[in-house]
C-alpha cells in the first residue's frame, strides 16, 4: 500500500493540493487534506465542480460541501459507499479507494496542471495562455478579412472570441541613444550633464523612432540586446575571464586587441586576394594578349633553333598571318574596282564580323590549349627540380660518407700509433667529461632546488586562485537563488497583502466567539451520538 499511497500523493501535489513535505501515506492526511485534494481532483476533471478547498467554519456548511463531494463523486460513477462522512470523518480505506478513483479519471493532459487560486499576474498569464491556444487552434485569416476582429473556433464552429486588429503594425525597431553609467539622471549627475541630455543632442528616446508606432518596438529591441549582451558578458567572465586572473577592464581591452587584430589581418589577406584577382583579370586582357603573341612571333622568326613547341607556333601564327594579309589585298583590290552599295557594304561587314568572331573562337581555344601546355610544362618543370634536388641531398651524403671512409683508409697504413693517438684522445675527452659532469651537477643542485621551490609556489598560487575562483563562483550562485528567493517572497507577500485587503475587516470579536462556541456545542452534540452509537 506504501507505494499507491505515493503515486497517490505524488499526481495530488502535480495537479496543485498543498500538502506538507512530512506526509507520506493516505493515513497521514487530515480532513481538510482530504477536502482540498478531492475538490482538486473534481474541478480538474470537470470546470464546473466549483467546490470550495478549504473546510468552513460552521458544521452545516461542512454538511453541505460533503454532501456536494459525495454526489459529484457518484455522478462521475463511483459505485462505493460514500457521503458527508467520508470527508468529515475519513478512514484511511474509504479515502484510498476514492482517490484511486479520482486519479484514475484525471485527464492526461491536465495531470500537470495546477489549478488553485493565486495572485493576479499567474491569472493574467494562465488567461493569456488559454487566448493564445484559441488563436493556434483556429484557421489563420488575414487580418483585413476579420470582422470587427471576431474569430470563430471550435469543433462545432459557434465559439468566437475578438482578437484587436485596430493599431496593429509591423514590427520595426531603430537603433536608440540614451545615457550609459550615470545612474539616475535626476540626482547623481551635474546640471551641465542633464542640460547636455535635455537638449537636442540627446534627444528623448519618444522621439527617436521615425514612427511613434516604433517606440515600443525600439524599446523591446534595445532592452532586449542589453540583457543577452550582459548574459554574455556574465558567463564569459565566469569562464575565461576569472581564469585569466586580470581586471574586467584589462580583459576588456585584452579581447578588443585580440579581435582588430584579426580584423586587420583579415582585411589585409581580401586586399592580397582582391589585387591578385585584378592583376590576373588584367593580363586576360585579349588585346594584350594578342600583342604579346605577335610579338613573341615576330621575335621566333629571326631565331634560327628553336624547341618543337616553337616551332609548331611560329608555323601556325604565320600561316594564319599570311590568310589575313590575303584578305585585306582581295579587300583593297575589289574596293579599287568598283564602288559597292550600301546593302553590298552591309552585308561584307557582316560577313567580316562573323569570320572574325570565328576568329576570335578560335584563338580563344587555341589561347586555352596553350595554357594547358604550359601548365603541364610548368608541372614538369617542378617535378625535374624536386628530382634535381633529391639527387643533390643524395650526392651530399654519399660525399660525406665517402671522406669518411677516405680518411678511414688513409689511417690504415699507420694502424698501431693512430689506435695508440686515438685511446690518448678518447682517455681525455673522458676525463674532461667527467669533470665537466661534476662541475654541471654542483651547478646544477641549487637550480634544481630553486625549481622544485618555484613549482611548489606556483601551485599552491594556482591551487589558491582555484578556490578564490570557486568560491566567487559559489557566491554568485547563492547570489542568484538569494535574489530569486526575494522575488517570490515579494510575490507572495503581494498576495498576502491582496488577500488581507479584501478581507472582510467589520467582524467583531463577539461574533468570533459565538462562532467558536456554537462549533463547541456540535462537536459535544456529535461526540454525544457518537457515544450512542
Amino acid at each position: 500500500m506504501e507505494e499507491v499511497d505515493n503515486i497517490i500523493i505524488h499526481t495530488l501535489r502535480q495537479i496543485g493540493c498543498n500538502l506538507n513535505e512530512s506526509v507520506l501515506s493516505l493515513k497521514e492526511f487530515t480532513t481538510d487534506n482530504v477536502i482540498e485534494a478531492t475538490s482538486t481532483c473534481l474541478r480538474v476533471i470537470n470546470d464546473a465542480n466549483q467546490f470550495s478547498r478549504t473546510l468552513p467554519p460552521s458544521m452545516s456548511a461542512r454538511f453541505r460541501l460533503g454532501t456536494g463531494l459525495a454526489q459529484a463523486c457518484q455522478e462521475l460513477g463511483f459505485n462505493g459507499v460514500i457521503g458527508y462522512q467520508t470527508f468529515l470523518y475519513p478512514t484511511e480505506g474509504d479515502i484510498r479507494t476514492l482517490f484511486m478513483f479520482l486519479v484514475e479519471r484525471l485527464p492526461k493532459e491536465s495531470a500537470e496542471a495546477a489549478d488553485e487560486p493565486m495572485g493576479g499576474a499567474i491569472l493574467l498569464n494562465r488567461r493569456i495562455a488559454s487566448e493564445l491556444s484559441k488563436i493556434l487552434a483556429g484557421t489563420w485569416i488575414p487580418p483585413f478579412c476579420k470582422r470587427s476582429g471576431i474569430c470563430w473556433s471550435g469543433k462545432d464552429g459557434k465559439t468566437w472570441h475578438r482578437e484587436g486588429v485596430k493599431g496593429v503594425h509591423p514590427f520595426r525597431s531603430s537603433p536608440l541613444k540614451y545615457p550609459k553609467g550615470l545612474g539616475d539622471l535626476t540626482r547623481k549627475i551635474s546640471k551641465d550633464a542633464k542640460q547636455y541630455y535635455d537638449s537636442s543632442a540627446m534627444p528623448l528616446i519618444t522621439s527617436q523612432p521615425p514612427s511613434r508606432h516604433n517606440i515600443s518596438d525600439s524599446i523591446l529591441e534595445a532592452n532586449s540586446l542589453k540583457v543577452s549582451s550582459d548574459m554574455e558578458w556574465e558567463n564569459e567572465w565566469n569562464h575565461s575571464g576569472l581564469a585569466s586572473g586580470l581586471t574586467p577592464e584589462e580583459y576588456k581591452a585584452k579581447k578588443q586587441e585580440r579581435l582588430l587584430k584579426k580584423l586587420s589581418k583579415n582585411i589585409q589577406a581580401e586586399v592580397q586576394k582582391a589585387n591578385v584577382e585584378s592583376s590576373r583579370l588584367n593580363k586576360q586582357d585579349f588585346n594584350e594578349m594578342i600583342r604579346e603573341i605577335s610579338e613573341q612571333n615576330v621575335s621566333a622568326g629571326h631565331e634560327h633553333v628553336g624547341s618543337r613547341f616553337t616551332r609548331s607556333e611560329k608555323l601556325q601564327f604565320t600561316q594564319d598571318e599570311e590568310k589575313e594579309l590575303a584578305a585585306v589585298a582581295a579587300m583593297t583590290e575589289n574596293a579599287g574596282a568598283k564602288i559597292d552599295t550600301e546593302e553590298e557594304i552591309q552585308a561584307r561587314r557582316k560577313e567580316e564580323i562573323d569570320a572574325m568572331q570565328g576568329r576570335l573562337t578560335e584563338l580563344t581555344s587555341r589561347l586555352e590549349g596553350l595554357e594547358i601546355d604550359m601548365r603541364k610544362f610548368t608541372a614538369t618543370v617542378e617535378q625535374a627540380q624536386e628530382q634535381t634536388e633529391f639527387l643533390q641531398r643524395k650526392n651530399k651524403e654519399e660525399e660525406d660518407a665517402y671522406k669518411v671512409r677516405k680518411r678511414t683508409a688513409d689511417l690504415l697504413p699507420d694502424a698501431s700509433n693512430n689506435i695508440a693517438k686515438l685511446e690518448t684522445v678518447v682517455e681525455s675527452s673522458s676525463t674532461r667529461l667527467i669533470t665537466l659532469a661534476k662541475q654541471w651537477e654542483e651547478h646544477r643542485k641549487p637550480l634544481i632546488e630553486q625549481y622544485r621551490e618555484m613549482k611548489a609556489l606556483n601551485s599552491t598560487r594556482l591551487s589558491e586562485a582555484q578556490k578564490k575562483i570557486e568560491q566567487i563562483r559559489n557566491l554568485r550562485e547563492k547570489m542568484k537563488e538569494t535574489v530569486e528567493e526575494v522575488r517570490n517572497r515579494d510575490d507572495l507577500l503581494k498576495d498576502l497583502v491582496t488577500e488581507y485587503q479584501n478581507m472582510v475587516k467589520d467582524v467583531n470579536r463577539s461574533a468570533y466567539t459565538k462562532r467558536i462556541l456554537e462549533i463547541v456545542a456540535n462537536i459535544k452534540k456529535q461526540k454525544n451520538d457518537i457515544d450512542k452509537v
